[in-house]
C-alpha cells in the first residue's frame, strides 16, 4: 500500500473541507410572463432580496422570489448579512401580494427566480426595505 498517496489524500481533504450545500427550498413550477400576480406568505429568506412565497408549508409550493424594486448587497459583500436580517425581521411569515416584472434584461426569471414586487398591505418590501435603512448594492 502506498501511504505516501493517503497522506496527500489526506492532507488535501483538511484544504478543502466539505461543507453542506444549503439550497433554497423553493421548488414551485416560476410564472413566465410579466404581470402575472400570487400571494402567499413569505416561507423563506435566501438573502436580501430573495424569498420564497408559498400558501402552504410545503416547499414544492413555494415560489421563489427575487425583489424587483431592491437589490441588496451579493452575498460575499458587506452588508449582506444585514440585509437578510433586515428581510426576515419585515417579511417572514407575512403575507404579501405579489406581481411579475421584467427586469433589466427584459427577462421575468433571473438565476432560478422570478422577478417580482411584492407587497405587504399597502407597502411594497423594497420601499420598505429602505425605510428600515438596509443600504443598496447588489447586481
Amino acid at each position: 500500500m502506498n501511504y505516501r498517496v493517503l497522506i496527500v489524500a489526506g492532507a488535501l481533504g483538511l484544504l478543502w473541507p466539505t461543507a453542506p450545500v444549503h439550497a433554497d427550498p423553493c421548488e414551485a413550477p416560476l410564472p413566465s410572463q410579466a404581470g402575472i400576480s400570487f400571494s402567499g406568505v413569505v416561507r423563506y429568506v435566501g438573502d436580501g432580496d430573495g424569498l420564497c412565497v408559498g400558501k402552504t408549508a410545503d416547499p414544492k409550493e413555494w415560489i421563489e422570489v427575487r425583489l424587483a424594486d431592491f437589490d441588496a448587497p451579493e452575498l460575499h459583500q458587506p452588508g449582506s448579512a444585514a440585509a437578510k436580517a433586515a428581510l426576515e425581521r419585515i417579511a417572514l411569515l407575512s403575507a404579501v401580494i405579489c406581481t411579475t416584472e421584467r427586469g433589466r434584461g427584459g427577462r421575468v426569471i433571473s438565476y432560478d427566480r422570478v422577478i417580482a414586487r411584492c407587497q405587504i398591505g399597502t407597502d411594497s418590501i423594497g420601499d420598505l426595505l429602505r425605510h428600515a435603512g438596509v443600504a443598496e448594492g447588489g447586481n
